[in-house]
């Protein structure tokens, strides 16, 4: 079986070069050492050695030279508009509060969609629209070492 090594970056690479493509929501695009088969059929360990969070447009890079686009696959998502930065900057704040992953597409947020999240943001005036798409949520501090308690 072929083995991915290495990651490069979108943008940083020619995506037409690509030999296959492999199509991951972003909890599956997440990994260090997974089997995986391209959309056309290529078998490949991707073998890397920390686990990396793969983005929509990045390519593994195989032992044979060869490159492995990846696609994130589309999830239900809201995008969510505010009417100021100073807005914007408030309803991300209260989404970093509850610890949401959350994609920052231009002047817009992108959440899963969470039926009670939505209703809070609507409740402080945001606009909210409904897709499918991929998620490429930022990248944070690692779940539990963050530095403030909650309380009990």
């Amino acid at each position: 079986m072929k083995r991915g090594w290495a990651v490069r970056r979108a943008g940083l690479w020619n995506s037409g070069d690509a030999i296959d493509v492999v199509v991951l929501d972003a909890g599956d695009r997440h990994r260090r050492r997974i089997a995986l088969t391209g959309e056309h059929g290529t078998e490949f360990l991707l073998d890397l050695d920390e686990a990396v969070a793969l983005r929509d447009g990045d390519g593994i890079v195989l032992d044979d030279g060869a490159m492995v686009l990846v696609a994130g696959a589309p999830e239900p998502l809201v995008e969510i508009a505010a009417g100021s930065a100073l807005d914007c900057t408030r309803l991300a704040w209260h989404l970093g509060n509850r610890h949401t992953d959350v994609q920052i597409v231009g002047d817009k947020l992108r959440i899963r969609r969470d039926h009670v999240l939505e209703d809070m943001l609507r409740g402080l005036g945001a606009h909210l629209t409904v897709l499918d798409a991929p998620f490429d949520p930022e990248e944070g501090a690692p779940h539990g070492h963050h530095g403030h308690g909650h309380g009990g």
